[in-house]
């Protein structure tokens, strides 16, 4: 039934297509004018594009947009010498847009000229899914985490494949992934000086030089492949909705957590430190009045970590997850164009403010090592923090 669906909704390819964008959202991209996109064209240094069907507008497919992105926005990207800021995406309830802020977030910084990796850690394969992929039937063992949590792969780069996306890879996830949660602890009794927790962390130690963002879907549980996420991100990301359950779901998270990694990390004189953790306020129904008392706690509780942004429950949501895509997969909205630019820019908003986070890391990494890596140089190639992680 899975292959029909996707078959129906991804026709006439049964394969996802990255959108295609005319010069002016790649002008609006790039953060320019349109006339002087057209007055770079006449250069001829970069890529052309191509008149659609008609002839009677240029468009740019996304390989082609981000070479324009990239050259517009050099500035803001990755400094030579510096690593891929990972970003774990969490939380312990199902149904709070975890995995679609992942594959947004995703997409969203790919738009902004950087190249992301996308780790899939939840058996149910919810974020592969999104990326066109049927977990039950195209997924392997070997496209997995799970040989590096059995111990028979050191690095993840065995599992990278490219996607329809330009710009992200992807680690998938399938069920066969549940055996991880009994392959770290048998090792742990079973390998004297193992240390579950930091298996994924040493697994993309290889790749980090390669991307700019390493984004990491996690199970919604508080998981051996979560903890194993957690250990090895920079930061966290919490999709949040504003009712009751929700929020008291999230304080048993925390307080989970907190208590796992006292016994992990602190009693062993090690310890563990994030660069940023952000909650992001979900599934925003304004309707709703009970959620505004719930938005009092939550900001509250979190202070200023909860992000100045809401993504609102719209139809627009609703509509691009059951075609197997998010608001950055639809070239044309059926809907209303208010609505789906109110929920667009939601998403745009949240993206630049975890853009401004990773480039916060990245200073934090050049002055680590005397400006070296801002400058382009990383003395002994030793990853600052490593250990302890900052």
């Amino acid at each position: 039934m899975m292959e029909q669906i996707r078959s129906a909704m991804l026709a006439p390819t049964a394969r996802k297509a990255s959108p295609r964008f005319n010069l002016s959202q790649l002008a609006g991209l790039c953060g320019i004018e349109k006339g002087s996109l057209s007055h770079r064209l006449s250069k001829g240094d970069l890529p052309a594009g191509k008149l659609n069907d008609t002839g009677t507008r240029r468009e740019f497919d996304l390989s082609e947009a981000r070479a324009w992105i990239r050259e517009y926005r050099h500035a803001n990207l990755r400094p030579e010498g510096a690593e891929a800021i990972t970003i774990s995406v969490g939380n312990f309830k199902g149904g709070v847009s975890k995995t679609t802020t992942a594959v947004t977030l995703a997409q969203g910084l790919s738009l902004l000229g950087h190249r992301v990796l996308v780790i899939d850690t939840d058996p149910q394969g919810s974020l592969t899914t999104l990326f066109g992929i049927l977990p039950d039937t195209e997924v392997s063992e070997e496209d997995t985490i799970l040989p590096l949590a059995m111990g028979s792969e050191t690095s993840i780069r065995y599992a990278i494949r490219p996607t329809y996306w330009d710009g992200i890879d992807l680690v998938a996830a399938a069920p066969v992934l549940f055996g991880a949660e009994f392959a770290l602890p048998a090792r742990q009794t079973q390998e004297p000086g193992f240390e579950f927790w930091r298996v994924l962390d040493l697994g993309i130690d290889d790749v980090r030089g390669e991307y700019d963002a390493i984004i990491i879907d996690t199970p919604p549980s508080l998981s051996y492949t979560t903890i194993n996420a957690f250990m090895a991100s920079n930061g966290i990301i919490m999709p949040l909705p504003p009712n009751a359950l929700d929020f008291a779901s999230a304080a048993q998270f925390w307080s989970l957590f907190s208590d796992l990694t006292t016994e992990l990390l602190s009693k062993r004189g090690l310890d563990k430190e994030f660069d940023f953790i952000h909650v992001l306020l979900a599934r925003v129904d304004s309707a709703d009045a009970s959620s505004n008392v719930v938005r009092q706690w939550i900001g509250q509780t979190y202070a200023e970590k909860v992000l100045p942004v809401e993504i609102p429950k719209t139809a627009v949501i609703g509509v691009t997850a059951a075609e197997f895509g998010t608001v950055y997969d639809v070239a044309k909205y059926d809907g209303s164009a208010k609505t789906f630019k109110r929920a667009r820019d939601a998403y745009d908003s949240f993206v630049s403010y975890i853009e401004g986070s990773m480039r916060g890391v990245w200073a934090k990494q050049g002055s680590a090592t005397g400006g070296g890596v801002l400058n382009g140089s990383t003395p002994s190639g030793k990853r600052p923090g490593k250990g302890t992680k900052q």
